[in-house]
């Protein structure tokens, strides 16, 4: 074999040579692309545990808002007794007078009066019925009824609230009369059941 002949063939094997390490490292190339393409293509390796995550995530219950406390509030009211009423029952009134038993000169005696109703209910009283009268043996000497200065009238008693007024004698006979003598007087509440007073004027 002559020298052109064989620089020929030398060539030609280097060549060959240099396509198979190009075609190879081509082929290295494409592979190293194709499996990166299928690994970020691919739902199944990364993403299912992201998903089954947000399965178990949506399946806890959520913490229960905190309550708010009811409050209730009741209110009592208490009955007020009735303004008014019927007319009271003399069974169901309690009547009480109350003086001094010695009045010294110049002094004018005075009669306190009380009435209590004690029935459950109020009633209705007219105070005017009320009066005191002073005798002397047989002698009638005074009576607030006859000498009232003011006009009384219907006052609502309620239960075990007293009403109470105070008379007052100047000591005449009659209404402004002749000035009464020192001794022994009786009082007595006409109107209502109490005991009968003695006092005596110096």
């Amino acid at each position: 074999m002559d020298t052109g002949t064989e620089r020929e063939s030398s060539l030609d094997r280097y060549w060959r040579r240099r396509v198979a390490v190009l075609a190879g490292t081509a082929g290295m190339v494409a592979a190293l692309a194709w499996a990166c393409a299928a690994g970020g293509s691919g739902g199944g390796g990364e993403k299912e545990p992201v998903r089954n995550a947000g399965a178990i995530d949506s399946s806890v219950p959520a913490a229960p808002s905190a309550a708010v406390p009811t409050v209730t509030v009741t209110t009592t009211v208490s009955p007020s007794p009735r303004d008014g009423g019927g007319p009271c029952k003399a069974d169901d009134l309690v009547f009480n007078m109350v003086t001094s038993q010695d009045y010294a000169a110049g002094r004018q005696p005075r009669f306190d009066v009380s009435v209590v109703n004690m029935s459950p209910a109020s009633c209705r009283f007219d105070t005017g019925s009320l009066y005191v009268v002073v005798t002397s043996g047989k002698d009638r000497i005074w009576s607030s009824g006859e000498c009232r200065k003011s006009g009384s009238g219907k006052q609502t008693l309620r239960r075990g609230i007293p009403y109470t007024a105070a008379v007052a004698w100047d000591r005449r006979r009659g209404c402004g009369g002749a000035p009464a003598r020192p001794g022994t007087y009786v009082a007595k509440l006409k109107g209502g059941k109490a005991a009968k007073r003695v006092f005596h004027l110096h």
